[in-house]
């Protein structure tokens, strides 16, 4: 009996490989294309249309919640992990997976290697999912588990880094200065399991070297984690540069309809860690897919994954417009009276515009580019910089960023509040800092509206 089980399975997994070679020679295709066809079709090509979706042109969403199988050997070779499986939609959905390909595509673009993703149902939880087994090994006697990180990240990420990892036992060590790699290398020691960097950061656009830092961590053989949230592998493919990991909150700049909460982790293959098994450093996003990843499971809604998909079919174009705008709207400022500062890497006398323009071009152009988001302060007080925030008609007030639709915050009093007025200060965040995010519309009309809410000060 168990020799028929055996055979029988055997017959599932053969199939299976089959199935597998031909998708990833298919895969190898589309890796050669240029970027925006690869956003716009993905894996989901001809073929794949009309063995998954009865011929749609647009990937099918499948909203159910587990999968049937033909017999108890296709499920015990499915649940075994011998077979790809949908088996249950908190590891694995047909949706989820196509969003999962382009993106790890687009991350990729350009790369020598290749990458893999793992979508999740937030930003917070892919970054949790990315760094979280990179900590859970305990560390040899006397060795303080830690890890580097810019101290210029969200405000949640600081939470998450500065409260809840000092939870279970590892300690944040802050770089203040990031873009001075020699900042970085003070803090690494034995005990440090990864370096982690947001760049463009949020809001006061922040950058490293990513090549540098990326030498730096391989030196101790540990990976580089950068969250490109707001670039987008329109505009910037960090892998390409040497990190490891990239984390987004897809929710922003890629969902820029803002119709849908998700985040993703794309990891390359052969990932840089003195302290995870052979397995989990050959293909890391799908190692976390198959084994921390179900059993917290954080998983995207296949709802999410349909909208995303969709968003991404035209991202370039999207950032390109964003980020010209953005660059008119930051010149007006810098030309305000009622404005003290302007944070923005595209304006020429940026402190970091030169080294941010060697990483953030737009794909396939090669244009230095520098994205959607920005941030100003108030030359005033708190209460000038609440004025003029509450006097805002266009231009909507929302934590949010990244959207088709111009919003702004107060970071003091929304993103960054829970990290404290300690954590403000070493993050830069001062009370009159005002956070934009230029959409869709035309930049004068954004202007027109910034100019008369400035004058209510």
């Amino acid at each position: 009996m168990e020799q028929e089980v055996s055979a029988g399975i055997q017959r599932y997994v053969t199939r299976a490989n089959e199935l597998t070679a031909h998708r990833r020679a298919f895969r190898a295709q589309v890796r050669a294309l240029k970027f925006d066809t690869v956003a716009v079709h993905g894996i989901y090509g001809v073929e794949e249309a009309f063995a998954a979706g009865q011929g749609g042109i647009v990937e099918p969403i499948f909203p159910s919640t587990s999968q049937a199988y033909r017999d108890s050997d296709e499920m015990e070779a499915g649940l075994g992990y011998l077979i790809p499986t949908w088996c249950y939609s908190r590891i694995h959905n047909p949706t989820v997976f196509y969003l999962e390909e382009t993106l790890a595509l687009l991350e990729s673009y350009g790369c020598a290697g290749d990458a893999s993703c793992l979508c999740t149902s937030s930003g917070m939880a892919a970054i949790k999912q990315a760094i979280e087994p990179l900590l859970a090994l305990s560390g040899a006697a006397g060795e303080a588990v830690n890890f580097v990180s810019a101290a210029q990240v969200y405000g949640g990420t600081f939470q998450l880094f500065n409260v809840r990892m000092r939870e279970r036992g590892a300690s944040v060590r802050w770089v203040t200065e990031p873009w001075e790699t020699g900042a970085w290398r003070d803090l690494v020691d034995e005990g440090t399991r990864f370096l982690y960097a947001e760049m463009p950061s949020n809001p006061q656009q922040a950058c490293v070297d990513l090549a540098a830092l990326a030498e730096l961590a391989h030196e101790h053989g540990v990976p580089l984690i950068v969250d490109a949230t707001i670039a987008t592998p329109a505009l910037m493919r960090p892998l390409a540069h040497g990190a490891d990991v990239v984390v987004h909150s897809l929710t922003k700049t890629v969902g820029a309809g803002g119709f849908a909460v998700g985040g993703a982790v794309i990891a390359r293959h052969g990932l840089a860690s003195r302290h995870l098994g052979e397995e989990a450093r050959a293909d890391y996003a799908t190692w976390l897919k198959l084994w921390p990843f179900r059993d917290s499971g954080p998983c995207m809604a296949p709802h999410s994954a349909f909208f995303l998909l969709n968003e991404l079919r035209t991202l370039r174009l999207k950032i390109g417009h964003m980020s010209a705008s953005t660059a008119a709207v930051a010149g007006f400022l810098a030309g305000h009276p009622r404005v003290e500062r302007v944070d923005y890497l595209g304006l020429p006398d940026h402190p970091r515009h030169r080294l941010a323009a060697r990483y953030m071009t737009l794909v396939d152009d090669g244009t230095p580019t520098f994205g959607h988001l920005m941030s100003f302060t108030i030359a005033g007080s708190a209460a000038d910089a609440r004025r003029f925030f509450d006097a805002l008609q266009r231009v909507f007030r929302a934590t949010d960023l990244g959207r088709i639709k111009s919003v702004a915050t107060i970071p003091a009093i929304s993103t960054h509040h829970q990290q404290g007025e300690e954590g403000r200060r070493l993050a830069g965040i001062p009370p009159t800092m005002v956070r934009l995010c230029v959409g869709g519309e035309h930049p004068d009309d954004v202007i027109a509206d910034l100019d008369q809410a400035l004058a209510r000060i």
